[in-house]
């Protein structure tokens, strides 16, 4: 029997983009209301790294942030069933395209925005590149197939996972891979060091620095925007002096750099992650 949420994502696949949005922004402030634990560790990240915000602006954010996260996930319906013309429409690249072109080994450091798929679905769409991504199984067989299905549909996509180790993961960069890269999350004290983010000691995986330097690749950053229309995703410059010999201070590096994206659309942002859920010894827990 075919999973009901992916028959309905289906269904809803061809309606207009205002009224996909409009059910979103509904479902967010449903979820905002009801998932109350989820709605917490929101508001303690936003309070962690926006202190200087009123409380009040930060409940503003919070509830935007559900209602984005609704949103992004109805998109998924047009992005892995809509018509490509569609989608086309809808998914603009923007910046420095160009450093995306060629041969040359590159991982694309894609922060975790809500646009995340749309980012990588208008890369694979719209580029003659092949493309890698480092995949977390889901529970359910129909459910990990809709999602792995979605995020192959357009182009060449390899999807590797994390059992798989670093070495086939080098060896595609320097293939002429290009890597989608998620680095910055927490994903506990085994497979992260300490630096900080927003002025608060988070627990962040080092391997955007670490791919870089052993596939002897250039490091372009690529955030996704949600709009009215559709998404923005905007190419950054390539970065300089990157990687260098200290893993810490390019993983520091990484997340400052990242803040100033947040900053331009905190809203945006993936806060429903325990972004500080992993601690130094000996300090509290914060959730």
């Amino acid at each position: 029997m075919p999973h009901p949420g992916i028959v309905f994502m289906r269904l809803i696949a061809p309606l207009p983009l205002p009224w996909l949005r409009a059910v979103g922004a509904l479902l967010g402030w449903v979820l905002y209301a009801l998932a109350v634990p989820r709605r917490t560790v929101v508001l303690v990240n936003l309070a962690l790294c926006f202190p200087q915000r009123p409380q009040a602006e930060r409940k503003q954010l919070a509830r935007q942030s559900f209602v984005f996260f609704a949103q992004a996930f109805l998109d998924r319906a047009w992005l892995w069933h809509g018509r490509p013309e569609v989608l086309r429409g809808r998914l603009t690249l923007a910046g420095e395209v160009g450093e995306l072109r060629g041969a040359a080994p590159t991982i694309i450091f894609a922060p975790h925005f809500y646009g995340l798929d749309a980012g990588a679905t208008a890369l694979s769409l719209q580029m003659e590149r092949r493309f890698t991504t480092i995949y977390t199984p889901q529970p359910g067989r129909a459910l990990d197939a809709w999602i792995k299905n979605g995020r192959q549909r357009f182009g060449q996509v390899r999807l590797f996972y994390r059992a798989d180790g670093l070495k086939p993961i080098v060896a595609a960069l320097r293939a002429g891979e290009i890597l989608y890269l998620l680095p910055d999350m927490s994903f506990g004290p085994q497979e992260s060091i300490f630096v900080p983010f927003y002025g608060v000691t988070a627990a962040t995986v080092p391997s955007l620095s670490r791919l870089a330097r052993l596939g002897r690749a250039k490091v372009v950053p690529v955030t996704t925007r949600m709009t009215a229309t559709g998404y923005t995703v905007m190419v950054h410059p390539a970065w300089s002096h990157f990687p260098t010999e200290d893993l810490e201070a390019d993983t520091a590096r990484m997340n400052r750099t990242l803040q100033d994206y947040i900053d331009t659309m905190p809203a945006q942002y993936y806060w429903v992650h325990k972004r500080f859920k992993t601690r130094p010894p000996g300090e509290p827990p914060v959730y």
